[in-house]
């Protein structure tokens, strides 16, 4: 079994450098293995049988993968359990994702928009954090330039994607365990706000939200309770959440992609 996982992870390793190169692969490896790695430690730690990661590769842009999965077996015996494990992917891979991110902007060109090459630009929406780091570690950026990103900032970028949509609070994404961890059954309200929200955003930002929203809806919003529903999370743990929850809105990419707009589509008769 553990072959499959092996050769899993060589094949990622393959089609992320083949789409953006050794130091991306190296970076968005690093991230995405310490996002896994952190839901399978902590998982083991409660003794909750879990499966090594599967990484799924994907040798098209932009990504290079569609991630890593693992597999595990088995009910959580409580909330605070649900808790830890949801929050352990999204915290170990945002904070793997910073020192890409932080080293990666400083390497990063600021060039005219006239000299990029059409056929290698992808303009990226920026999330809360880049904005928050670009002034500090690039400076301004002057009208009709933009920022190119080196590798690791990249790869940093495509780690704080992968964290947002971790952590939407709906179904039994990261997100999901942890909203449920706080407010139990009462969570559903939460899962049908972001829902609509998504909904919002596919028709006003960008439309790639639809498939999200029709992936969620297919493969249901409910989240399985765990053995004891009725302990509460303690002071801790809640206190924690509001971390989780600054990261989120840190990392969370309103447009990620500019491009699909939806009225820069029917504007172009799409």
């Amino acid at each position: 079994m553990i072959h499959i996982h092996i050769l899993l992870f060589l094949a990622t390793i393959a089609s992320t450098a083949l789409v953006g190169g050794f130091l991306y692969s190296l970076a968005i490896m690093t991230i995405l293995l310490c996002h896994e790695l952190g839901h399978y430690l902590v998982g083991r730690h409660y003794g909750i049988p879990s499966t090594l990661p599967f990484f799924i590769p994907l040798p098209l842009p932009p990504f290079g993968t569609f991630g890593a999965v693992i597999k595990m077996k088995g009910g959580f015996v409580n909330r605070s359990t649900l808790f830890d494990v949801g929050i352990a992917g999204p915290l170990s891979g945002f904070a793997a994702a910073l020192p890409f991110i932080v080293a990666g902007m400083k390497m990063s060109t600021v060039m005219p928009l006239a000299g990029i090459p059409s056929a290698s630009y992808m303009q990226l929406g920026d999330p809360l954090l880049f904005r928050v780091l670009q002034p500090l570690l690039v400076g301004d950026i002057p009208a009709d330039h933009d920022l190119v990103l080196h590798p690791f900032a990249y790869a940093g970028w495509v780690g704080l994607f992968v964290t947002s949509l971790n952590l939407l609070p709906v179904g039994q994404l990261d997100g999901g365990h942890v909203i449920y961890a706080i407010f139990g059954e009462k969570s559903t309200w939460v899962y049908r706000a972001v829902i609509l929200g998504l909904g919002v955003l596919a028709a006003l930002t960008n439309i790639g939200w639809l498939t999200l929203v029709i992936l969620l809806l297919i493969f249901g919003m409910r989240h399985p309770r765990p053995f004891d529903d009725e302990t509460e999370l303690d002071r801790r743990r809640k206190k924690l959440a509001i971390a989780v929850l600054a990261i989120f809105i840190l990392s969370f990419i309103p447009s990620p992609f500019p491009e699909m707009n939806l009225t820069k589509i029917i504007e172009k008769g799409f």
